[in-house]
Formats: C-alpha cells, structure tokens, sequence
C-alpha cells in the first residue's frame, strides 16, 4: 500500500527486505568508494600532514572516514540476517522479520529522537534552496573577503602562502561586487569586509538567502546527510561526498592561495577568464546539487514517515515532531 506524502513523494508503510547477498554487494561497494576517496587523507593523518582542500571536508564537518564507511539502506528495509553481525551494536538499529525471514532495520524514531530537530532545520534551508535560481556572480571571493586588510601573518589557512600579494587582494575584493549568499562562509569575513557584501547574512535568515549556485550550501549536502546517520541511505551520503570533493577543489583553487604544492592550478578569478571558467563550474554544480536535494529531501521525508505510528495521520509529519 502507499500514502501520499505531499504531491511528488510517496512512500510504502511495509518494509522492503533485502537479501543477504544483496545487501551486502551494495555495503561492499560502498566500502570501496570510501576507502577510494579517503585513504590518501588517512595517511595524511598519520603523518601528520594537512592539506588544506581535502580535510575541510572532514575538520569543518566534523565527521569520520569511520562513521562514513558504515553503510545504511535508510528507513523501511530489513536486512537479512543482519542481526547475526556487529550492526546490531550499531546506533539506531532493531530487529525486525518479514514473512519469518530476520534481520535488522533502521530504527527511524531513534533517529528523530536524537537529531530531529537539527534535521527539522536542515530540511527547511535544503527545502528553500530548490526553490531559487542560481546566482552565478559570487567569482568564489568569499576567501579573498576572508583576507581583506589583514596582516602578513594571518591567512585562514596556516602554511599555505599566497600566489598574489596581499594589495591585489585587498584591490579586487573593493572593485567587485561582495554577492555571497552563504552565512558560513559570511561570518568570516573580515571586520571590513562584511559592509562590502551585498547581504548582511544571519543564522537566523540562513533559509532566505541560500541558493543552489553556491559551493557551500551545495558541499553542506553531505553534511546534511552526515546528519541523519542510519536514517541516510549510504549512495546518497557518498554521492554528495564525492560532490563536495569536487567543489572543495574549486572553492579553494579559486581562492589567493598558492595550492601549487598540492598539483592544484588556480582558477583566477581575478580575471575575466577565471570568472568565466568558475560560473562554468557553478552551472554545473546547480544541475547536480538541486538533484541531490531533491534525494536528501526524499529521504528525510521518508525519515519522519518511518518514525510515526502506523495508525497516524496521513499527512506528512514534521521531522521531530513528537
């Protein structure tokens, strides 16, 4: 059977269960991808050795390759057999059977239960970016803001020098126009930069202002299905991972800074052929991260459905609602 959630979600009160060697196939696959993206920044670690694209990634976020190579289908599967494993140790799982078959399933109300509310706000600022246009005039100047007027010895990121002086900076952050739309990437601006931006940005009205061009609020997906643990199925939190790998690139190969040491060419947005390779870049990055929102928000959907009684209302429930 199937409810209607809203006029484009629908989602099936019974659980699906997946075979064992299916599941399986998908957890093995998943490892790889995750140990494909992450093992040169494992062994980064141990050395004791940043790099100052890929570990934003994993500091800013605060997540773990360990918490990201564990696989989850997401709400309604059982998995077969899978409580004869060590997943039956991990955070918001149960056991469950299906026409006397076993396994485990995400536990959706535990979910909720811790982070409903977070996911409640994630889900409001996801939900007001789709609705926008992309603004593609931003040029990325949000680092460049972040190093107007300071002195030679501060820059955000420690040992990385700069590939321009420190003037040029400060000359193309005044002869541009400031149009970030971003509050995280706003709210380190320098002191006088922040009257430059277009936008006086707040947490507060972080959902009236995100908009699908942005770098960030597209690399905030993941973070957003980092969020949800179990309650996200594991392609999609890989999917936007692998997103954010490639916007993180950008965002700080478009930045001051000389990433030359790293095999990274900058992308000089100082010039009219920097702009021009970066808004390339955002048109892009609109089409794939407003396709990733609409999956993240399909999940959560099915999250806070998962979560309620049986014999709730049918109208879709608010994540964290009680």
């Amino acid at each position: 059977m199937t409810e209607q959630l809203d006029p484009s979600r629908t989602v099936r009160r019974s659980p699906v269960l997946i075979p064992e060697a299916l599941w399986r196939s998908r957890e093995d696959r998943h490892h790889e991808i995750v140990d494909s993206l992450t093992t040169d920044h494992l062994q980064r670690r141990q050395r004791g050795t940043p790099h100052p694209v890929v570990d934003f990634l994993f500091t800013y976020y605060r997540t773990s390759v360990g918490t990201i190579r564990r696989w989850h289908p997401g709400p309604g599967v059982i998995l077969e057999n899978a409580h004869h494993e060590a997943r039956t140790e991990w955070r918001h799982y149960r056991q469950a059977s299906l026409h006397g078959r076993r396994g485990l399933m995400v536990d959706a109300e535990s979910v909720v239960a811790r982070s409903g509310p977070r996911i409640r706000r994630a889900r409001e600022i996801v939900e007001a970016t789709t609705t926008r246009a992309g603004a593609t005039g931003c040029f990325g100047l949000h680092e460049w803001a972040m190093l107007y007027r300071t002195g030679a010895d501060e820059t955000r990121h420690d040992h990385v020098p700069l590939r321009i002086p420190r003037q040029v900076v400060d000359d193309v952050v005044e002869s541009s126009r400031l149009r970030c739309t971003h509050f995280d990437a706003f709210r380190f601006f320098t002191e006088p930069a922040e009257p430059l931006n277009e936008l006086r940005l707040t947490r507060a009205g972080q959902a009236d202002h995100e908009q699908p061009a942005c770098l960030h609020a597209g690399m905030d997906i993941y973070a957003h299905a980092a969020l949800m643990e179990a309650g996200a199925p594991g392609e999609l939190l890989l999917d936007a991972l692998r997103a954010a790998f490639d916007a993180r690139e950008v965002d700080m190969r478009s930045s001051p800074y000389d990433l030359s040491e790293w095999g990274l060419t900058p992308i000089p947005v100082e010039t009219a052929r920097g702009r021009t390779e970066f808004v390339a870049f955002q048109r892009r990055w609109i089409s794939l991260t407003q396709a990733l929102r609409s999956r993240l928000l399909l999940a959560m959907d099915r999250l806070a459905y998962e979560s309620t009684p049986a014999h709730a209302n049918a109208a879709r429930p608010s994540v964290g609602s009680a």
